[in-house]
């Protein structure tokens, strides 16, 4: 029996990560690849096509504010399967064509189902995943994500070259299927005795035990930003656009490599062994990213930043879910959640007011201490209570 409860590739947990990849594909395709429609189908200027882009973040949040408080009373499968399918029928409305007005209204409603879908996924896979093996087990689904992080860019740009919008959106509806399809036969652990969350209290709608470690992704999302919106810009000064082509492939292989090793480090030796070479190691990423004039420097640095960053994010993830209570897990996902979007939604808003004052490499130095300065902020919201936890365990 003890084998069993510790098992961790089940089926349950292979399928909720492959719809977690599907998810975030389908995010990542259709990120790179929106604001272009809107500028040829809409004529949509800039700044509106930028919109376009980020409002589904804002979807998304609203999205999770309010089903972290509903999904245990809901039910975990019940919100997947209604989240799923709210976001892939909304891909249909892709193929209308009623204005830009139309087009914002069905990125922020695609959003919503996004929120949805992903804090039911978040909230099941730290369910199905043994309590010994979470940081390990986290690690790993993380992983799905990571993958969706580099071909969904890279299949977007691709098509959007050789295939109409109209095979674009097709081929997102196609794959949204396959993902509803899939999340049929999982079987998911319900909360016992859920409660009902009443009321507009901060309680309602995030979880207070992981707002400490959510604070904390939250500023890194937000200095990663930095490089999803504005890294092609910062290439095409240095004249390294063929580099940074691949610098997310590079991203992505160093995450891949790294996160089975670091989450059963976290599991046998705790979160901070991992957490504060993961923060040093992205404000390194981000200073050689700020002095790169070479694609070996770019691309070192996306392998730094990968190491970190991506380390960062599943190790918060963790923290966050072992925070909770077990009848508060999804409000302590959709917590979680909602910090990382709201640096990577926001993020380049704030940050794209600052690149006309600074350059793109200042700016990269200054998210650089930036980062360092997260150091000071991990030990004192999460590092000093981990370190006094070991000692106790030990």
């Amino acid at each position: 029996m003890q084998l069993t409860a510790q098992k961790l590739w089940t089926k349950d947990f292979l399928i909720i990560s492959l719809v977690n990849f599907f998810l975030t594909l389908i995010f990542f395709l259709l990120m790179v690849t929106i604001g272009v429609h809107a500028v040829s189908a809409y004529g949509a200027s800039t700044s509106e096509a930028g919109l376009v882009t980020g409002i589904f973040i804002i979807g998304t949040l609203v999205g999770r504010l309010f089903i972290g408080r509903l999904i245990d009373s809901i039910g975990r499968r019940k919100t997947l399967l209604i989240g799923l399918t709210f976001f892939t029928a909304t891909i249909l409305l892709y193929f209308l064509d009623f204005g830009i007005g139309f087009l914002l209204f069905t990125r922020f409603v695609h959003g919503l189902g996004m929120g949805l879908s992903s804090t039911a996924t978040g909230t099941i896979v730290a369910q199905v995943i043994p309590g010994s093996r979470k940081g390990e087990g986290i690690g790993y689904y993380s992983m799905s994500s990571t993958l969706a992080t580099a071909i969904g860019p890279f299949v977007g740009l691709m098509m959007s070259q050789y295939t109409s919008f109209s095979v674009i959106f097709l081929t997102c509806l196609i794959v949204g299927l396959i993902s509803l399809g899939s999340a049929l036969f999982v079987k998911v652990p319900e909360a016992e005795n859920p409660q009902v969350i009443r009321g507009f209290s901060l309680g309602a709608f995030v979880e207070p035990k992981a707002l400490p470690i959510a604070l904390i992704i939250g500023v890194a999302a937000l200095s990663y930003s930095s490089v999803l919106s504005y890294i092609n810009f910062y290439a095409s000064e240095l004249d390294l656009v063929e580099a940074a082509s691949i610098f997310f492939l590079v991203y992505s292989i160093a995450v891949l490599i790294s996160r089975p090793i670091t989450g059963r480090l976290m599991d046998a030796r705790g979160a901070n062994v991992v957490m504060y070479p993961a923060i040093v190691l992205f404000a390194i990423g981000m200073l050689v990213l700020s002095q790169a004039n070479n694609a070996v420097m770019l691309l070192l640095a996306g392998a730094l930043i990968g190491l970190g960053f991506g380390n960062i994010q599943s190790g918060t993830q963790a923290i966050a879910v072992k925070a909770a209570d077990p009848h508060r897990m999804g409000m302590a996902t959709s917590t979680f959640f909602i910090a990382l979007d709201a640096g990577l939604g926001f993020g380049p808003y704030l940050i794209g007011l600052l690149i006309p004052l600074t350059g793109f490499s200042t700016l990269y130095l200054l998210l650089s201490g930036v980062a360092c300065f997260t150091v000071l902020l991990y030990y004192l919201m999460n590092g000093r209570r981990e370190r006094t936890e070991m000692k106790r365990a030990a």
